[in-house]
């Protein structure tokens, strides 16, 4: 037993090694994609505890890549029917409208005002959360609103932007119905964008620090999943729980590893939070660690005390998944090396 555990330390050790070797290769690139404000429901989340957060600037790329074929059928098209001619003409007249905007730019939009005429909807408080505008914030809440003002019952279509229907423009997008209501509130929201200063204007007018939404998350565990050290530090210091679980019973331990911010998880094992804590499928966040290959986290976890040969429901502990490792790789390796003429035909 301590031979396998000392074994997959080893390996531990190999990953991480590797992993900072591509750091070092890839320092200088884009900053990683901010996390989208999306809908986030009991499904995502199970999804995140398996796979990790969404990446991006992948999905981004495969966008980017179905308007290019979509670009180049469209010209095999216009070839195919014999308008060689028209498409040069195109292409000249596509040439000289860039360049009539580069001669031209479009003025910028007028900057919003900061005086607000009437009173702040629920909506449009909860939304300004999500985009940072502490002048909406300020004005709802001088007029009397609620710091816990919610997404529930905020009209027919629920209101669920914000994780439900919010647009990165800003815009709102209808969700059809009222199961968008996911009972967020603005600490939420800008706990997950980092907004410290809205923040701290919400703590300081009364809102409840571990206001449960319809996952049981706490804006721990949304400033968890975002990353952001400083909101997590803000909420800590106006008592949030450290060790509260959401409905998978995951506690922000589990969201930060999952995720992957491990100065979030850093922060979080000098708070003394409990590092062996389950969740509902036995999971410690060693096991989400090991599963998703955090190997940064994973070296973090086991150098404060993680248990590595705590059992899941399923009867597996850390270890194993370091070992599954070994035999995946070693599967890969000797497949890629089987002469083609030596693979086996299946009968």
């Amino acid at each position: 037993m301590e031979l396998d555990v000392q074994r997959a330390k080893e390996l531990i050790e190999q990953k991480l090694a590797e992993e900072e070797e591509e750091e070092k290769q890839l320092k200088g690139n884009a900053a990683r994609e901010p996390l989208a404000v999306e809908r986030m429901s009991t499904p995502e989340l199970e999804e995140e505890k398996r796979r990790g957060p969404r990446n991006r600037g992948i999905e981004a790329v495969k966008g980017q890549e179905r308007v290019r074929k979509s670009s180049v059928d469209l010209r095999r098209e216009i070839i195919d029917v014999g308008s060689i001619q028209r498409l040069i003409e195109l292409r000249k007249l596509r040439r000289q409208r860039r360049e009539e905007r580069a001669a031209t730019p479009e003025p910028p939009p007028p900057p919003e005002p900061l005086e607000i005429e009437g009173p702040v909807e629920p909506e449009t408080f909860l939304r300004a959360a999500v985009q940072g505008k502490m002048h909406v914030i300020e004005k709802f809440l001088a007029d009397g609103g609620s710091p816990d003002t919610c997404d529930e019952g905020l009209g027919p279509q629920g209101w669920g932007y914000g994780w439900a229907g919010l647009r990165w423009d800003g815009s709102v997008c209808q969700c059809g119905t009222s199961s968008s209501q996911f009972h967020r509130t603005a600490l939420h929201r800008s706990s997950l964008e980092g907004h410290t200063d809205i923040l701290q204007k919400l703590l300081d007018s009364g809102a409840t620090v571990d206001f449960r939404d319809r996952l049981d998350c706490t804006a721990m565990h949304w400033a968890c999943r975002g990353g952001h050290l400083d909101a997590v530090k803000l909420l800590q210091d106006h008592g949030a729980d450290l060790n509260l679980k959401d409905k998978l019973l995951s506690t922000p331990l589990h969201v930060a590893t999952r995720t992957g911010h491990p100065d979030v998880v850093e922060h979080l094992i000098h708070c003394g939070v409990n590092i062996n804590s389950p969740d509902r499928e036995g999971d410690t966040a060693l096991h989400d660690a090991t599963r998703l290959s955090r190997y940064k986290i994973i070296k973090m976890l086991l150098l404060h005390g993680a248990d590595m040969m705590a059992k899941n429901q399923a009867g597996k502990t850390p270890t194993d998944l370091v070992q599954q490792w070994q035999v995946d790789t070693r599967q890969a390796l000797e497949t890629k090396e089987q002469p083609q003429g030596e693979m086996e035909v299946p009968a």
